[in-house]
């Protein structure tokens, strides 16, 4: 078995493996961020429900948690983003991601201080405005993702050679990614290393709601959509807040009534309080694939073990 992976992705972050756990919402605290940092990959906490207080803690108890690299993931839509910017310098953090949002303002005032920039793309072009910005890697992100989505709607298997054929630093995949021969499949299409979220939902340590959890390890082929494409697309599961959404948006509803119809703290009440008819769940078609709850340890190994067995004998699946 492959202990270890040395590559571009394993380089850049001091890692063992090129897995990085995507920084969520309602769901990449420190217990989880530091769980998959401590299994050989990269952990990362989800600063977009976090007020700049809570990211200090958390941030504070993940140093305390491992001796192992762990990173922030900081939507630039977040209202109050330069105090979390300030927070993540003030804390000393190493690695930083970014989304949602254009990263040439802040990747310069975080690599002032040293610390390591990854911005989360839709497509090419976007990619080669990271590149420009001076990130030092790319996450790739396909139309398959949970949570906020890309407009262009670009599955994965395509966005991936393109973007590799667009930028020269690392990149990363993400978007339908939770198993070892997924990992090797983005891999195989030019990326370096992958980056997983839904799989990392249904962890112990994930921070949102025990409800959510089970209606992902529940769900089937077509059980999520993409929504609110006026205001900023999300991938979620079906349910009444979806269907609502739908009807609205089927009907040519303006992005001022879908913002109306989202009100506020929508996700919050279904990923971390776990209403599952009326909140908001976001997560990706790979859900379909899931079928337990395990340790963040647990996933990792799996995820690995599968990858290296595909490696050494990519056309049998029953090894």
């Amino acid at each position: 078995m492959i202990t270890s992976f040395n590559n571009s992705i394993t380089k850049l972050f001091n890692i063992q493996y090129p897995i990085v756990q995507a920084g969520m919402v309602w769901t990449s605290g420190w217990k989880l961020a530091s769980a998959v940092s401590n299994a050989g990959g990269l952990g990362l906490m989800g600063s977009g429900s976090m007020y700049p207080d809570v990211l200090k803690q958390h941030i504070q108890k993940c140093k305390a948690a491992t001796s192992k690299p762990f990173g922030v993931n900081i939507p630039l839509i977040y209202p109050d983003v330069e105090k979390h910017i300030q927070t993540v310098i003030d804390e000393e953090i190493k690695i930083v991601f970014t989304s949602a949002g254009n990263p040439k303002k802040y990747t310069s005032i975080l690599k002032q201080h040293g610390i390591t920039v990854v911005h989360v793309v839709s497509s090419s072009a976007f990619a080669l405005k990271a590149e420009d910005a001076g990130c030092d890697a790319v996450v790739a992100e396909g139309f398959e993702a949970g949570g906020h989505n890309g407009r262009e709607e670009t599955t994965t298997m395509v966005l991936i050679p393109l973007v590799r054929e667009a930028v020269k630093i690392p990149l990363l995949a993400a978007g339908g990614i939770a198993t070892g021969r997924q990992m090797l499949a983005a891999m195989i299409l030019g990326a370096d290393g992958v980056q997983i979220g839904s799989r990392f939902v249904c962890s112990d340590e994930a921070s949102n709601h025990a409800s959510f959890k089970q209606a992902i390890i529940k769900s089937k082929e077509g059980d999520t959509m993409l929504s609110m494409k006026k205001l900023i697309p999300v991938r979620l599961l079906k349910n009444n807040f979806y269907t609502m959404i739908n009807e609205a948006e089927s009907k040519g509803a303006a992005k001022e009534t879908i913002a109306e119809l989202l009100g506020h703290g929508r996700a919050k009440k279904g990923m971390l309080e776990g209403d599952l008819n009326d909140g908001e769940l976001e997560i990706g078609e790979v859900s379909a694939l899931i079928k337990n709850i395990k340790p963040a340890i647990e996933i990792v190994d799996e995820i690995w073990n599968e990858f290296d067995k595909a490696v050494k004998n990519p056309f049998s699946f029953n090894q």
